[in-house]
């Protein structure tokens, strides 16, 4: 229950990246006791403003008060100082240490025993006891290897940790993104007790459900700004998402197709992958764009490689491209029966910063340029200019270093090596990622023209206004499991809405 005394107050907060603003005036505060939701789509600005107010990030100009007096949090320490705390997505306990160990191992007790500082067990495991009780979890042995309990338990040592600092201010980063929906009771009852004791939590999460279920207030950002501040009991579900997600130019996106989706091209039949994915069946036709939206948690992040191949504990009752049957074996597989990929992180696993253009572009089907024992580069290079005139790549010419470009002609690189590979079905993760918007528009346009010219694609995203703006049909995952389709008339909050609900069924296993 909030006391009303304001924690933490946010004001005019600025931030840009390489030129490019992320945060544009931002103001936010919290008292203690409350829950506010922090919510947004896909690179709206939550994650920067945290990690400014956790000393990530320095920010570029604006304010941060604490209880009324400005603040100076410079780094992560000035924020542990001050009381602020940053429970992160991943869970981040030492497996093989205890669970008294875990809770204070940014302050261990100890005595002096014959000259000598060792640690005092009994101080450790009563601190230990007395955190879990407050939490409503006593029942926990503060002796029992950390490792060895169940994921909402290792949660709340984490949340332990922090308020053993005597926490202010408790940063929740899509805390429930692993746990099924029993699992997730138990957070859900850590997250009351807190706030009981004063603690103002800030609580990240997609999932709708919980998000009203928790909180008191609801800010929402968009594009770096505060698009709403809303009380929780007085806000619809469709307040929210059209604050989250209010329309982009309709001329970002090409037309897209006409027709309905013709025999299937490409079909896969019970895809899984322990831990992300469980039956998940897909059709794609030649010149059908198919997204596959899904939020951080729900498998979205692996369909696309085991597609592609790329995932060795990937298997399929049944893959089929083109009339022949085709297997998950590796990525080489896949390449040689007509599947492209480009991954997500096309600097990390996509391109090489340091060799050209042509390099890149040519890369997995040089030996096709292979003359007697030596590479012809010349070929080389006329087959690289083709694609970059074909694209409208901004490059000054096949030689160029990649790293050079920017992020949507890095893009249109990837794209090029692929038509130069024949191939027949292309599997997109994230296409647009770290692009601006005049080369999102471009790389649509590619994405549509490749589809015209008999290409089945799929498109991986976490941006739900990218998958409603780009896709012919549109499939939804949720906890592993495509619990919807949808057609080309689906709009972003149609996408939100199927993969916002709290799960029905638990997570699939590890």
């Amino acid at each position: 229950m909030s006391t009303g005394t304001t924690v933490v107050e946010m004001r005019e907060i600025h931030k840009s990246f390489a030129g490019v603003p992320v945060l544009r005036g931002v103001g936010f505060a919290i008292a203690a006791g409350e829950v506010v939701g922090l919510l947004g789509a896909n690179g709206a600005g939550k994650s920067t403003l945290v990690k400014i107010l956790c000393g990530v990030y320095g920010r570029d100009s604006g304010e941060i008060r604490l209880s009324g007096a400005p603040a100076h949090i410079a780094d992560p320490q000035d924020a542990i100082a001050a009381g602020i705390r940053l429970i992160p997505q991943e869970v981040s306990i030492h497996p093989d240490l205890s669970v008294a160990e875990n809770i204070s191992i940014a302050d261990l007790p100890v005595v002096r025993h014959l000259g000598v500082a060792v640690v005092d067990r009994r101080r450790l495991r009563q601190r230990a006891t007395d955190l879990l009780t407050r939490l409503g979890l006593g029942g926990i042995d503060p002796e029992r290897r950390a490792g060895s309990l169940s994921l909402p338990q290792q949660r709340v040592v984490e949340i332990a940790r922090a308020i053993a600092g005597e926490a202010r201010v408790l940063v929740m980063d899509e805390p429930t993104a692993a746990l099924a929906e029993a699992e997730a009771e138990t957070l859900y009852g850590v997250v009351g007790a807190l706030a009981r004791q004063g603690v103002a939590v800030i609580y990240i999460s997609h999932y709708l459900d919980e998000v009203f279920r928790l909180t008191d207030r609801m800010v929402v950002l968009r594009d770096g700004i505060v698009a709403g501040d809303f009380r929780t009991d007085a806000v619809s579900r469709d307040e929210v998402l059209n604050a989250m997600l209010a329309s982009r130019p309709g001329e970002l996106y090409p037309q897209k197709a006409v027709s309905g989706p013709g025999v299937p091209l490409f079909r896969v039949r019970g895809l899984t992958l322990p831990g992300a994915l469980e039956g998940v069946s897909i059709d794609v036709a030649a010149g059908e764009v198919v997204g596959i939206f899904g939020l951080i948690g729900s498998g979205v992040e692996r369909v696309g490689r085991a597609l592609f191949g790329a995932e060795k504990r990937a298997t399929a009752c049944e893959m089929v491209l083109g009339g022949h049957t085709i297997s998950l074996t590796d990525p080489g597989a896949s390449v040689r029966a007509g599947i492209g990929f480009v991954a997500a992180e096309r600097k990390r696993e996509g391109l090489i910063g340091i060799m050209s253009v042509r390099a890149n572009t040519t890369l997995p089907f040089l030996d096709r340029f292979v003359r007697g024992v030596e590479v012809d580069r010349a070929a080389e290079s006329r087959a690289t200019q083709h694609w970059i005139s074909a694209l409208g790549i901004r490059a000054g010419g096949p030689e160029q270093e990649i790293r050079l470009l920017s992020g949507g002609n890095q893009q249109k690189v990837c794209l090029a090596r692929w038509m130069m590979g024949n191939m027949r079905l292309l599997i997109l993760e994230e296409p647009t990622r770290g692009v601006d918007i005049g080369g999102r528009r471009e790389i649509y346009l590619q994405i549509r023209r490749l589809a015209q010219q008999g290409l089945g694609v799929v498109v991986v995203s976490t941006d739900a206004e990218e998958v409603a703006g780009l896709a012919d049909r549109a499939l939804v995952l949720h906890y592993g499991r495509v619990v919807a389709e949808l057609g080309a008339e689906a709009v972003a909050t149609d996408l939100l809405a199927a993969s916002s609900s709290l799960p029905a069924k638990e997570a699939p296993s590890a």
